[in-house]
């Protein structure tokens, strides 16, 4: 129920903050909603917009939905070094010290996200520091740190935006083709909400690639700040426990490991054999 109201409550406050924007900009640039270049800049003002705000937001959304304890002053041992992990890595990465979080779960899980690569957040699960041992753990760290490095969370945010633009965009101009010369308000939102979801399956392809591609790139970071056999093996600890990722919306692309799809074109993460052999040929 929390994680439905947070999920709520959020889009409606980014609907109100681009409603806004929009009435502000469109006269600003004196555009007509009706002409194309109008519509371009509504729907990159949804597009962009939304996924940049979504993205600002994201340690505040993330620490909620998980419900995350921040480590201010380590409480244990664990804790301690946790910090300690993290705070050489990341300067060893050249970025900034991340938040540290910790939040009840029992998946083997982490994650990364932050709109800033010098002020982001990683969280483990619980589950993680009871089944991995402190080298797996370390090169877990790694990985996400690698991540945070990359700038994935914002390449991430541009590619989903660029693409949410040009969805909104050619859907509904295959709808206005479509239903030119009919006045039924339903009938062209039909065709809008058929091509959105169309174009948007079309869209979410390139994403996953993307997000598989930067899944390499840290795992092959984590190699390089924890040490190349710590990587694998806590990817063959993974490989070992079934449990699906809990995470729920953007957070799954910057887990550790992904959900289970149907084909591999729809995956945020790639299959772990893949990520294994990718490390143990060098790549």
């Amino acid at each position: 129920m929390k994680r439905i109201f947070l999920f709520v409550a959020t889009n409606l406050a980014v609907l109100m903050v681009l409603g806004i924007v929009l009435s502000i900009l469109m006269p600003a640039l004196g555009l007509d909603q009706s002409s194309y270049s109008g519509l371009l800049v509504i729907c990159a003002v949804f597009g962009m917009g939304g996924s940049f705000i979504s993205l600002l937001m994201s340690k505040f959304i993330a620490k909620r939905s998980v419900g995350a304890y921040v480590i201010e002053q380590p409480r244990n041992r664990d804790e301690s070094w946790l910090l300690e992990t993290v705070q050489r890595q990341a300067a060893k990465a050249g970025i900034g010290m991340p938040e540290v979080a910790i939040y009840d779960s029992p998946e083997i899980n982490a994650f990364a996200t932050g709109a800033n690569r010098n002020a982001a957040l990683v969280a483990v699960s619980s589950g993680l520091l009871r089944n991995m041992t402190a080298d797996e753990a370390e090169a877990v760290l790694g990985h996400e740190i690698s991540h945070v490095a990359n700038g994935d969370m914002v390449t991430l945010t541009l590619i989903q935006g660029v693409l949410n633009t040009f969805v909104y965009f050619f859907a509904r101009v295959v709808a206005n083709v479509l239903n030119r010369g009919s006045d039924s308000a339903m009938a062209y939102f039909m065709t809008v909400m058929a091509f959105q979801a169309v174009f948007g399956v079309l869209a979410s392809i390139i994403v996953m690639w993307f997000s598989r591609y930067r899944e390499f790139r840290a795992d092959s970071g984590g190699a390089q700040l924890a040490g190349r056999e710590k990587m694998i093996s806590a990817l063959e600890r993974l490989r070992s426990n079934q449990m699906e990722s809990q995470l729920q919306g953007q957070l799954v692309a910057f887990g550790i490991r992904g959900k289970h799809a149907f084909a591999e074109l729809f995956m945020s993460h790639p299959p772990l054999e893949k990520r294994i052999a990718a490390l143990k040929s060098g790549a």
